[in-house]
């Protein structure tokens, strides 16, 4: 139980952002706050997310081991440079934010109370000049807030970590599943989305049953802001991050010619970068991250050896399409609750309409004729020589496979969003409220993915039949 507690610390976070670079200067009146309890009001937790009400109420959401919170109030400036705050004002009082009194009383950056000891990554006032200063990635999509400044000391550090998170957000999966699919196995890519779907959906629930915030602030700085509303334990980044590198060397070695420890490696390499950035960004705990991985690998061993059955399913069975869709539309309503809105839902139904779409254009696809696998004897494939030519024709083959993705996913959403509002009676005028609602939300996101997953699979492939990018 130590071990458990010291590694959900969040300034065991804190302490690896510090020496990363990452520096946030928080107010000194939260600490005074703390000490005096003058405050009377602690946080509670939905999702994630932070909401301030007065002693004596009844905290919502369950406590992890150390009973982290997750206020988000961070006050950063340059050295020498005009303090600026996003959604506070100065003058507020220390009672007014979420920050003021941790759930156990004790002080936030450690010591005694009442103690100015900084926390870590806290600036003090003969701290050097920094590299510079930036805001957190994108807005939390709860909320709107987006978040304070923050100071980044290495840029290098910086930039690499952003790129390990993106390797875990949507953008990447829009590119790198259609990319594989178009352009290297559409056997390997489908599979690999079964196992991508299979692991998010387990991750996301167990994440919103188990309902730990994310790690507290301060002393934690949030880099990013965009997941910071939902639940945190266990880390879906590290989830994906090991399953599909991993799951992509285990099926694609038998059907492709190259060095098995090369495979490896890259995989190791992929799943340590999203891990540690996921801790980087304040977004997760190292223990988080741990469980994220090791939950990740006790899925793989029960699903990967069921891999062949469940793909031989989809695509002969007579009755696959009614059973696919049945299953992933069931799954997203049945699964679980919310005790209030996060990104969450809405991520699992998105996830389960991808599958659905992908499933079911597989089995359209067999019966069709279109991608069909190979067979043994022209197994194992071998790389073609890299060439202008062939970089080029694959670049291509993915830009206007995207756009098609794109636009599809465009028209859905403006068709959708209207019409299921309008059958549930759900006011449309504001889009974003309107997609709160659980009767708007699954079945927007699932019909919406849902096209978006058949079309990687069937349009695109189909148009590319009729059209040569070499």
């Amino acid at each position: 139980m130590e071990a458990l507690r010291y590694l959900q610390d969040p300034h065991l976070v804190a302490r690896f952002q510090n020496i990363c670079g990452v520096r946030g200067k928080f107010s000194r009146s939260v600490s005074a706050a703390d000490s005096s309890g003058t405050a009377g009001r602690t946080c509670s937790h939905n999702n994630g997310a932070c909401s301030s009400h007065t002693a004596g109420e009844k905290e919502s959401g369950k406590l992890p081991f150390g009973g982290a919170g997750d206020g988000d109030s961070v006050r950063v400036a340059a050295a020498g440079a005009r303090r600026r705050t996003t959604g506070a004002d100065d003058d507020k009082s220390p009672g007014d934010g979420c920050e003021t009194a941790p759930r156990n009383g004790a002080p936030l950056c450690g010591g005694d109370a009442g103690s100015s000891a900084p926390c870590p990554g806290e600036l003090g006032p003969s701290d050097p000049v920094v590299v510079s200063t930036v805001k957190p990635l994108r807005r939390n999509s709860l909320t709107g807030d987006a978040g304070q400044e923050f100071l980044i000391e290495n840029r290098f550090l910086f930039y690499l970590f952003t790129f390990g998170t993106e390797l875990g957000n949507e953008l990447f999966y829009i590119t790198f599943f259609p990319f594989v699919i178009w352009n290297l196995d559409a056997f390997v890519g489908r599979r690999l989305i079964m196992v991508w779907v299979w692991v998010m959906y387990l991750g996301q629930c167990t994440k919103d049953v188990i309902g730990w915030p994310r790690p507290k602030s301060p002393p934690v700085v949030k880099v990013e802001m965009f997941y910071n509303s939902e639940y945190s334990m266990p880390s879906t980044h590290a989830m994906s991050s090991t399953a599909i590198p991993f799951s992509l060397v285990f099926i694609s070695c038998s059907r492709w010619e190259y060095p098995l420890p090369l495979g490896l490696g890259l995989a190791l390499c992929w799943c340590l970068l999203v891990c540690t950035s996921r801790i980087y960004m304040g977004m997760h705990s190292v223990l988080d991250v741990i469980a994220g991985v090791l939950y990740s690998v006790l899925i793989l061993l029960v699903f990967l050896p069921v891999l062949d059955l469940i793909d031989g399913f989809n695509l002969t069975y007579r009755y696959a399409p009614l059973l696919i869709i049945s299953l992933h539309l069931g799954l997203g309503l049945f699964s679980f609750t919310l005790d209030t809105w996060s990104t969450s839902r809405g991520d699992t139904a998105q996830i389960l309409g991808t599958g659905a779409g992908v499933a079911l254009a597989s089995h359209v696809n067999h019966h069709l004729g279109l991608l069909p696998d190979q067979t043994p004897d022209q197994l194992p494939l071998a790389f073609p020589a890299l060439s202008v030519g062939l970089v080029g024709a694959a670049l291509l083959r993915l830009v206007v496979g995207v756009l098609v993705l794109m636009a599809s996913r465009a028209l859905m959403k403006a068709i959708t969003i209207p019409l299921v509002c309008r059958v549930t009676g759900v006011p449309s005028g504001d889009v974003r409220k309107a997609r709160q609602h659980m009767e708007v939300e699954l079945p927007y996101r699932y019909i919406v993915y849902g096209v978006v997953g058949f079309n990687v699979l069937f349009l695109v492939p189909w148009l590319f039949s009729y059209v040569q990018f070499s």
